[in-house]
């Protein structure tokens, strides 16, 4: 028997049918009935190569632009790690619970592939850590590394509005991007997670990779 979506998916498929043909602007707001989480400077951990000084890897800007660079050949976060380059932020707002969104402003420099640009960490075991990921290959943005699933065809060069929202006692996950909605997918399970986003490395990765990010936000909601 096939699992019976949450409402508030089966609201955001009808009106994503509804609305196909129309512009993005006609779409309704992802964080509608969402609360905005308070979220200080402190709660956005870095995790870059551990042989590196911070402002070689990631910079923040007074535009409020956070840009996050690495080299496929750059050690890990942690001395004797078995992880690829990374340098990204761990969003240090966990959730066991609820329904909760990331919301923020994206860019990908057109060359940068084979790298993460957002995740969503925790999952029920191995083999994966995280419940979602998504990937840039060749300009596109992946569900992962999945080419049945592209989130986006055209992802370099230009700013996107990305928000993905998670319902964690459902185990699904919807992503949007600049306010359409274009995936929805299961989660893994697990009791504890949290968002990053930035760059980390993936398979077939170029040896430069850079994301660029701004306005981010935690949005949450307990009831829907």
């Amino acid at each position: 028997m096939a699992k019976r979506l949450p409402p508030w998916i089966s609201a955001l498929v009808a009106l994503s049918t509804l609305c196909r043909s129309c512009s993005p602007a006609a779409g309704a707001d992802p964080t509608a009935g969402f609360t905005a989480v308070e979220v200080t400077e402190d709660r956005f951990k870095l995790h870059k190569p551990y042989d590196l000084p911070q402002e070689q890897r990631y910079e923040f800007g007074a535009d409020g632009v956070r840009r996050f660079w690495v080299f496929c050949d750059d050690k890990p976060f942690r001395a004797g790690s078995p992880t690829k380059p990374r340098s990204e932020i761990l969003l240090n707002v966990t959730y066991s619970s609820g329904v909760w969104q990331f919301e923020g402003y994206g860019y990908v420099p057109a060359g940068t592939t084979g790298v993460s640009v957002m995740q969503v960490f925790g999952a029920a075991g191995p083999p994966r850590n995280t419940t979602l990921m998504l990937h840039v290959y060749g300009g596109r943005l992946l569900y992962y590394d999945d080419e049945t699933k592209v989130v986006d065809g055209r992802i370099y060069d230009r700013w996107f509005r990305l928000n993905v929202v998670h319902d964690v006692q459902a185990s699904a996950l919807a992503v949007f991007v600049d306010g359409g909605e274009r995936l929805i997918v299961p989660g893994y399970g697990g009791d504890l997670h949290y968002f990053k986003f930035g760059v980390y490395t993936q398979t077939d990765p170029s040896h430069y990779m850079e994301s660029r990010w701004r306005d981010v936000k935690v949005y949450t909601k307990t009831s829907y």
